[in-house]
């Protein structure tokens, strides 16, 4: 069994000989981007569980070990873990924890000291955790990010963007029931098989994968019907996990509706944006800023790739980052970048540029950063684009599911009134 070692704070660590003897245990997100990544790690050699368990008892057991005024998307994320590890499934001995931390301001920053409190707590104090992180907050012997595995993970998220993206525009209108999604499972292996290889994440491999993927999703039967278009937005956990969010893009997808959930290269091109602007008025260090400004150059193509893509094959492209940030000039600042910042108000506008103006802005009960950039810009947003409809929605661990679904229902009844005029009419609604 490996040794216990600390660092002079007293953190326990993840030690090169745990690498080879220790399960890590993963929180659930973006299901097709975190198995991507997953099968990235177990490239290099981690051997992961990708958690995928749902119910109101992980909220419970948050709340039990972690103080109920802490972030909905904390609760769940230490609730799963721990619920994990209470369930007998996994040796205690020989586990491990990951999570990520942004490094911004937002509290999720801090959801790895909360992690480790809420472990002692349970009992679990001999299980290291992990941070994930770009911004060398911490870090540990046994675990490195190295620049193949960045590439490797950056164009897992790319790649991510674009399966979820064919999904969501192709699903609603299939002939054969359960054919888009078996093509998104065939990619995922696919591309874990290419990345484990050596190869799929260079400039050409990834221009040359992105159009294959685009090409075979368009080969699938469609019979295209009107449909309400819902766009989701808010705190990253509750916009993508279904735990977070009570399975709202199931919820969405018995209601009749296409939905578009915008890409997480947008929100990661956003948080290294913020690095860049930071060190431009504050001052830092000129290497790092060298650095950030690779990366965000590096993304930004990956992005470009993956609109040129779609495009190509006849699909609803998404906005670049530079266009979606052009949108807010003069309706937010771009101070405010606290959270998901002046991007959420941007997506909301792009989405109902595109399309898809019926919008369920998804925002974990008290994220004041939500609160602000989402819901308190909701008129303001509507003076600039009056196709705009657009409900928030707080997830908390007290509050009822029916009456979230009853909120987003109202607003469908109006998306649903404005298609059928519409279509009485022979016009073509933006926000249908």
């Amino acid at each position: 069994m490996a040794k216990l070692q600390y660092d002079k704070n007293g953190r326990l660590l993840f030690t090169k000989e745990m690498k080879d003897e220790y399960t890590i245990l993963l929180p659930m997100m973006a299901p097709i981007h975190f198995h991507i990544l997953q099968n990235v790690f177990t490239h290099y050699g981690y051997k992961t569980v990708l958690l995928d368990t749902k119910g109101p008892e992980i909220a419970q057991v948050g709340l039990k070990y972690v103080h109920n005024d802490t972030c909905y998307p904390a609760l769940l994320v230490i609730g799963q873990l721990i619920q994990a590890l209470q369930s007998g499934k996994y040796d205690t001995n020989k586990v491990a924890l990951m999570i990520t931390q942004s490094g911004g301001g937002c509290r999720a920053s801090n959801y790895i000291h909360l992690l480790r409190k809420a472990l002692v707590k349970a009992g679990f104090e001999r299980v290291p955790v992990i941070s994930l992180n770009l911004s060398g907050l911490e870090s540990n012997p046994g675990f490195s990010l190295t620049i193949p595995m960045i590439r490797r993970l950056l164009a897992g998220l790319v790649y991510g963007d674009e399966l979820m993206l064919l999904r969501n525009q192709i699903q609603p209108y299939e002939l054969a029931l359960g054919e888009t999604q078996r093509l998104v499972e065939k990619w995922i292996s696919t591309l874990s098989d290419q990345f484990a290889s050596g190869k799929g994440f260079t400039a050409g491999e990834i221009d040359k994968n992105m159009n294959e993927i685009a090409q075979s999703f368009s080969e699938i039967k469609i019979k295209r019907i009107p449909k309400v278009k819902v766009g989701i937005v808010g705190e990253i956990y509750v916009k993508y996990a279904a735990l977070g969010n009570n399975d709202l893009e199931a919820f969405l997808a018995h209601q009749g509706c296409e939905v578009n959930l915008p890409g997480i290269i947008g929100f990661m091109l956003f948080k290294v944006d913020n690095r860049i602007e930071d060190i431009k008025l504050y001052g830092g260090s000129s290497i790092k800023y060298n650095i950030a400004t690779m990366l965000f150059n590096y993304i930004t193509k990956l992005e470009a790739s993956l609109i040129k893509a779609v495009a190509a094959h006849g699909f609803q492209a998404p906005s670049s980052y530079a266009h979606t940030k052009s949108l807010v000039d003069g309706v937010i600042g771009f101070g405010s970048k606290m959270g998901e910042g002046w991007l959420l108000t941007a997506e909301m506008l792009e989405l109902t540029e595109a399309g898809y103006g019926n919008i369920v802005c998804t925002q974990p009960f008290g994220c004041l950063p939500n609160h602000i950039n989402g819901k308190g810009m909701i008129r303001r947003i509507k003076a600039v684009d009056s196709r705009a409809n657009i409900v928030a929605i707080d997830y908390d661990p007290g509050a009822p599911r029916v009456n979230q679904e009853n909120r987003i229902k109202l607003m469908l009844a109006v998306a649903r009134e404005n298609l059928e005029n519409d279509i009485k009419t022979g016009g073509e609604s933006k926000t249908a």
